[in-house]
């Protein structure tokens, strides 16, 4: 089978776009445009520094869990209930909430929470947050099927 030489033909072969979103028929700039990578940073140490709260206050408040808090699972753990709870209720985690943004499916619709919970499996695992496509959609976004989105 001869290989075609018109761009975004062939396997692999896309033509870049212009902006973030663009393929997904995003916005290129304000609400419901893509989350752009220093909101999603910020978001995230927004919401691990409340998730260290939250251990820090429960183990203030229950001195006999203070030896769970040190467990270096106790974090994530917390982390990812946030996540879980957060985005189907609120659109998005309080991170994402502050920093201007919610998590969408692409089909539009409600989130659900299979969603959220892949998103936030794969969150945990630290790699797919470290890659992205040309729409800086996180591989974690990509197998969820979501976007985030100022809004």
């Amino acid at each position: 089978m001869p290989s075609s030489n018109i761009p975004g033909q062939t396997f692999g072969d896309l033509a870049p776009s212009e902006y973030p979103g663009e393929r997904l028929g995003l916005p290129k700039e304000g609400q419901g445009s893509v989350g752009r990578f220093g909101r999603r940073i910020l978001g995230l140490l927004i919401d691990w520094t409340f998730a260290s709260l939250v251990v820090a206050g429960v183990a203030a408040i229950f001195p006999n869990l203070a030896a769970l808090a040190h467990h270096p699972a106790t974090v994530p753990v917390v982390f990812g209930v946030l996540q879980l709870t957060l985005i189907p209720t609120l659109g998005g985690s309080l991170g994402h909430r502050l920093c201007g943004m919610r998590v969408v499916p692409l089909q539009g619709g409600y989130v659900g929470f299979w969603r959220p919970l892949v998103r936030t499996a794969l969150l945990c695992l630290v790699v797919p947050i470290l890659v992205w496509d040309s729409d800086q959609r996180g591989f974690h976004d990509k197998i969820a099927g979501t976007v985030l989105i100022r809004g």
